[in-house]
């Protein structure tokens, strides 16, 4: 049977003979256009596809680091202004400025909570390498608890800057629910401009 097959296709072979070779000829320069063109092609053109995504994702990248230095630089503006701010507005201007916010206030605010105004001691600590000095100011009065308590309130929300440190309250010798309040307080001003 093999051999009525062979016979049979060399038969058909040579009677088509000129359409055959033509078609196998077409069909090897197929495989030869597609090995030496159509596939390099398709390989660059996938090369420049991941190419094209890598310099995308390179592109985002750059362009979050830019928003995140844009920001930085803004937030650093801002907290710029907003500290020159703090120290033209909040802070006392030199130390006699200091003084005038902070002992004719502090005597104003223990009136008013009906207190006893006590001894009072004033202290300048300027550290190293800043340009604020710290002014610590110590202080007694006595009273009622309410009173102080009025006190403390209207330190902490009063306008000047001035930061309590420590509270000490003690009961007065005498009773008749006095206590006696040791506050240390502090301010800040500029000496000199960095």
């Amino acid at each position: 049977m093999s051999g009525g097959s062979a016979s049979l296709a060399r038969r058909i072979l040579e009677e088509y003979r000129r359409s055959i070779v033509p078609l196998v000829l077409l069909l090897a320069i197929n495989v030869l256009a597609y090995a030496l063109l159509v596939y390099p092609l398709s390989q660059r053109v996938a090369n420049v596809t991941e190419r094209t995504a890598a310099a995308e994702q390179a592109l985002a990248a750059a362009r979050r680091d830019h928003a995140q230095a844009t920001g930085t630089l803004t937030g650093k503006s801002r907290a710029s202004t907003e500290l020159a701010t703090f120290y033209r507005k909040v802070l006392p201007s030199d130390q006699d400025d200091a003084r005038r916010q902070t002992h004719l206030r502090l005597a104003e605010l223990a009136r008013d909570a009906h207190l006893r105004y006590g001894r009072v001691a004033t202290d300048l600590d300027q550290p190293r390498d800043s340009s604020l000095t710290r002014m610590k100011i110590s202080m007694e009065l006595s009273g009622t608890y309410a009173d102080v308590r009025s006190f403390i309130h209207q330190v902490e929300t009063a306008p000047e800057f001035v930061v309590i440190d420590n509270v000490e309250l003690t009961e007065a010798p005498q009773g008749d629910n006095i206590l006696t309040v040791k506050l240390e307080l502090s301010t800040y001003f500029r000496t000199s401009v960095p």
